[in-house]
Order: C-alpha cells, then structure tokens, then sequence
C-alpha cells in the first residue's frame, strides 16, 4: 500500500507563499489520481486542488488564480504552490492518492498558519 508523506508547511504572513511537498512511496504514483485537501479548525475536511493521472486539474473556487497543483512522476512527488495567502488558508493540509481501484490512502497532515 502506497504512503504519503507530506511536507513544506509552516508560518506565514497574510499574502506570502508556500509550496508543500507529498511524496508517494511504490511503483505506482504515476497511475494514482492525486489530491490536496484541508481541514480548518472547527471545519469540516474540503477538497482544496486535485491532479489526475493524466495531469488534469481541479481547484476549490476559494484558491482559483492563487494554488497549482502539480506533479512530478521521475520523483513520485505532488506539490501545491500557494501564493497569496490568506488567514482563512490556515487549516491542516493533508494529501491523498487514489489508486485504479479508487482506494484512497492520505498522508499524515502538514500545519499551514497564516498570519494576519
């Protein structure tokens, strides 16, 4: 079973930059789908950006013209670069992988904290 591990979080000031890292272990990341979702306090989880296997994108209307997801397959890696961050960004950001069975497997989380 592949596993995630997430990286790249930290603190920031309100329209500063981040760019967070999952990297994916197994043979078969470039088969998966990819995604990123958060989850802010008291919030439910929500799906931030998505990457399928084929490179297609998906964003949350809250982060269009500020987030890209991307993938690099030669790294087994998925990233997602935040630009103009706001307070509201401030959530744990966690990455998930969907394999050609739709099995979902998620990493650990990485803290995003935006300063005001």
């Amino acid at each position: 079973q592949v596993q995630l591990v997430e990286s790249g979080g930290g603190l920031v000031q309100a329209g500063g930059s981040l760019r967070l890292s999952c990297a994916a272990s197994g043979s078969m990341f470039r088969f998966n789908d990819m995604g990123w979702y958060r989850q802010g306090p008291g919030k439910q989880r929500e799906l931030v950006a998505s990457i399928t296997n084929g490179g297609s994108t998906n964003y949350a209307d809250s982060v269009k013209g500020r987030f890209t997801i991307s993938r690099d397959n030669a790294k087994n890696t998925v990233y997602l670069q935040m630009d103009s961050l706001k307070p509201e960004d401030t959530a744990v950001y966690y990455c998930k992988s969907t394999d050609l069975l739709r099995r979902d497997t998620w990493g650990q989380g990485t803290q995003v904290t935006v300063s005001s």
